[in-house]
């Protein structure tokens, strides 16, 4: 046994005692370090738990009144979905190719694969959809105008088969389209879209990915890229998840119906012939009085350009602006939004190629098309000629409705000189048309802003005709 004499014992306590230097950052550095530590082994834990126990509640919550209730497989942690889509057989096997064909390591390769898998998989988060997107949606859609539903086929999609796929197939209009479907079918469940490149950025890419949608790019896919995307799709198909498709694959220029693109649409095709879930896709028709974003749709056009680009500050202090004048003045600026929903198509009844399946859904979108009164009073004035009364007006408004199918139209209060009265002072209020001596009069240098919304609606008169 040592013995410790006193004189020992008070050098050990001095050096225990002894002030030690260092430098700021590293002090900083050190207590970085130490809070991570303690947060990732004590603090995180226990806060992961407390919001995955209110969320559980809250999707149970919501799947009571939800005809179509939340997958799990959106409620899937994203890191798990993730290494579920790259490691899987196909995958895996597209990687392979990739790494010989261009000539670099499979790990390479597969690293590539993770990080497209990275840049597609959604982070659904029901609370973001249901407690703040769909709310913000409404409130979005009721501001700017007055949404029709010009028929409830909203309660076929209850009807439909609860263990089958339902993909909503809709024209691509405008970029609120998004904000409308969503509102709109908040009431039946959630719903999955492929968006573009454009909302990848901040801050719209995060609020995106927790809304459930997924990215795609319309550009520099390789095969690698589209086999990654091509088995996410399969993979949320085969789980029943709930889709919304624009077959167009982006804002159409003119206003008119694009040819649709194979893409998307051939995935989930695929992925029902592989599966054993019937996928059901109902048609969905939009139509606007005016869309936020048509003059700079018409100067892309006039422009001869195939795109368009448009930056976020100018959206945002745009918005920002028309947000100041107040709902009601919006609505009187924006007029109606129309939506039709067509009958809905079985992949377990339909005995066609993806193809066939494609044209069925763009035709019947086609005849479905809501006409709403400014396209319809755009459609007479520049096709049967201006410096017309409104009287006369009123009665080329009621001739052509007697040739076009009536579940297609809505009229205000089913009045056609109201219609032709806030049509008019719509077009006006944009400098489109002047009204001098109760004649109306268009204003040469806007009249491509009419043959817009004409373009519309113009191919149920050219079907009118050929019928007549």
């Amino acid at each position: 046994m040592t013995a410790i004499y006193p004189d020992e014992v008070s050098r050990h306590c001095a050096a225990m005692t002894r002030s030690v230097e260092m430098p700021l950052w590293a002090l900083v550095l050190l207590l970085g370090f130490a809070a991570v530590t303690f947060a990732s082994h004590f603090l995180f834990p226990s806060v992961r738990w407390f919001f995955r126990k209110r969320m559980e509640r809250l999707v149970a919550q919501l799947n009571t009144r939800l005809s179509r209730p939340i997958q799990p497989f959106k409620l899937a942690r994203r890191y798990d979905m993730i290494e579920r889509l790259i490691y899987d057989p196909e995958v895996s096997q597209a990687v392979s190719t990739y790494a010989k064909k261009n000539g670099v390591p499979e790990a390479v390769a597969f690293e590539k694969a993770r990080s497209y898998a990275r840049e597609i998989v959604p982070a659904f988060s029901a609370w973001t959809y249901f407690r703040l997107g769909s709310r913000i949606a409404e409130l979005v859609s009721r501001s700017f105008y007055r949404v029709r539903v010009l028929n409830r086929d909203l309660q076929k999609i209850d009807e439909l088969d609860p263990n089958a796929t339902v993909v909503l197939v809709s024209n691509h209009r405008s970029n609120m389209d998004y904000v409308l479907l969503t509102f709109l079918a908040s009431r039946n469940g959630a719903l999955s879209y492929a968006v573009g490149e454009w909302a990848r950025g901040w801050p719209l890419g995060p609020l995106v990915r927790a809304m459930g949608a997924y990215f795609i790019r319309r550009r520099d896919g390789n095969d690698l890229y589209r086999q990654v995307l091509e088995k996410y799709v399969e993979q949320a198909t085969h789980a029943g998840v709930t889709q919304a498709v624009f077959p167009e694959g982006r804002l159409t220029l003119d206003a008119r119906l694009a040819k649709a693109r194979l893409g998307i649409l051939k995935y989930i095709y695929d992925a029902h012939v592989d599966g054993d879930r019937d996928v059901i896709f109902v048609p969905v028709a939009m139509n606007y009085d005016r869309l936020l974003e048509d003059e700079v749709l018409i100067a892309a056009q006039t422009a001869g350009r195939g795109s368009f680009r448009v930056k976020f500050r100018r959206v945002f202090w745009g918005a920002l602006k028309v947000w100041w004048v107040g709902r009601r003045e919006r609505r009187s600026r924006y007029g109606n939004a129309a939506v039709r929903f067509g009958d809905p198509i079985s992949l377990n009844d339909f005995g066609g190629d993806v193809q066939a399946l494609a044209d069925g859904l763009m035709g019947q979108i086609s005849r479905d098309m809501p006409v709403l009164p400014v396209p319809l009073i755009a459609y007479l004035l520049q096709t049967q000629g201006d410096g017309v009364d409104l009287p006369t007006l009123e009665a080329r408004l009621d001739r052509a409705m007697a040739n076009l199918p009536e579940r297609n139209i809505y009229l205000p209060r089913r009045r056609t000189s109201l219609a032709v009265q806030q049509s008019i002072a719509l077009l006006e209020g944009r400098g489109v048309v002047i009204v001098q001596d109760e004649k109306v009069q268009i204003v040469e240098e806007k009249r491509n802003i009419l043959v817009f919304y004409a373009n519309s609606i113009d191919h149920l008169f050219r079907e009118c005709s050929a019928e007549l």
